[in-house]
C-alpha cells in the first residue's frame, strides 16, 4: 500500500502553513525552500488546495497563501482524499476488470473485502487527526497517535 508523493508533499506544505498560525502565511518560494521542492510543484499542490477549500491566497508584495479555516478543523483525511483521493473507492473494481468490461469476480470478491477493510481502518485514523494535531510538539503528537489504534473498534 502507498500515499502518493503527491499526497505527502501536499500535506507538508500544509503543515508549513499551519505552522505560521492563524494569521500566517507564506509564499511559494518560502514553501519550496523549506521542503526542497521546486516552486512549480509546490504552485501546483498549493493550487489544488486552494481550489478544495483549504488554502486562501492573497496578492501582491504581502501576499501568500494561508489556512482558509483553522487547523483543528482541517482533517488530515480530507487533505488525503483531495490530493490523490481513498486507496479504495466505489470506482476501484471497474478500473482493475482486466480485459472485461465487468470484473470476473465482481458477486463474490474475497479481495474487494480486504480493500474495504484497510479502507476503513486507514479513514478510522486519519478522519480523527486534525492539521492542529500534526503540528504539536513531537512529545504529544507521539502520545496522541500511539492511542489511536487501540480506541478503534469494529472495524470488519
Amino acid at each position: 500500500m502507498k500515499f502518493s508523493s503527491q499526497e505527502e508533499y501536499g500535506l507538508r506544505c500544509l503543515l508549513q502553513i499551519a505552522r505560521r498560525g492563524p494569521d500566517g502565511s507564506m509564499t511559494i518560494p518560502e514553501i519550496s525552500k523549506a521542503e526542497a521542492l521546486t516552486t512549480t510543484h509546490v504552485a501546483k499542490l498549493l493550487m489544488l488546495l486552494r481550489r478544495d477549500g483549504f488554502l486562501t491566497s492573497t496578492r501582491g508584495q504581502q501576499g501568500g497563501y494561508m489556512l482558509a479555516r483553522p487547523a483543528n478543523q482541517i482533517f488530515v483525511g480530507e487533505v488525503l482524499e483531495s490530493l490523490g483521493g481513498k486507496l479504495y473507492d466505489s470506482d476501484f473494481c471497474s478500473k482493475h476488470a482486466g480485459e472485461s468490461a465487468l470484473c470476473t469476480q465482481a458477486v463474490d470478491c474475497s479481495v474487494r473485502s480486504l480493500w474495504q477493510v484497510l479502507q476503513k481502518a486507514v479513514d478510522e485514523v486519519v478522519d480523527r487527526i486534525t492539521i492542529a494535531d500534526l503540528i504539536e510538539p513531537p512529545k504529544l503528537s507521539n502520545v496522541t497517535f500511539t492511542t489511536i489504534p487501540r480506541r478503534m473498534t469494529g472495524i470488519g
